[in-house]
């Protein structure tokens, strides 16, 4: 477990049905395994007097994201459906971030990007994290080589101190060795692998 304060975060990054569950449409394997490290590390969290904060993609069901419409994922996490759902397994206790809602790329817990101009927005996670006098974050969740990666690469850019828990993250790997990678580029950015 990691070692929270009340100047600390969690962040649980994208633990809905579609990654999580192996009926999901884009299922990261293994993704189920990590709910009850990540489960523990929330209890950890919200005893130390930590912000938990969730992120969720909240997709419509249109967008230049979806390989259907262009992109290269197939259609995942649509908003109001099974698929978006956070896990019921995954305890919550914390606000939602969405992303993505308006057909963005949403790999980012911290910024979305408009797949057409490329043009990035941010979300509310990082006043959030402001608001709560938040210092340094610690990342969990599904997968480790897009979203989990991307949020703690804008995290350390945003000036946090980042750690990411290893036994608690998983990869796609639409390549072999794209985990691995994303752990690499993970800790030559300054993020702590615990």
């Amino acid at each position: 477990m990691a070692v929270y304060d009340a100047e600390s975060a969690l962040i649980v990054v994208d633990v809905q049905n579609d990654f999580a569950d192996a009926a999901g449409s884009l299922y990261v394997a293994g993704g189920e395994q990590v709910v009850e490290r990540i489960n523990g590390e929330i209890a950890t969290a919200r005893a130390a007097g930590a912000t938990i904060v969730y992120t969720q993609d909240w997709h419509p069901p249109d967008t230049p994201h979806f390989e259907k419409d262009g992109g290269i994922w197939p259609v995942h996490c649509v908003r109001s459906t099974w698929g978006a759902a956070l896990l019921p397994e995954l305890e919550q206790d914390g606000p939602v971030v969405r992303k993505g809602s308006d057909g963005e790329d949403g790999y980012s817990g911290f910024t979305m990007r408009d797949p057409a101009s490329g043009e990035e927005r941010p979300t509310e996670l990082h006043a959030l994290l402001q608001d709560a006098g938040v210092g340094r974050i610690v990342i969990v969740g599904l997968a480790s080589d897009h979203c989990v990666k991307e949020s703690a690469l804008d995290a350390v850019k945003l000036g946090f101190e980042v750690d990411v828990i290893e036994a608690a993250v998983r990869a796609v790997n639409l390549q072999p060795d794209d985990g691995r990678a994303a752990l690499a580029a993970m800790r030559a950015a300054g993020v702590h692998l615990r």
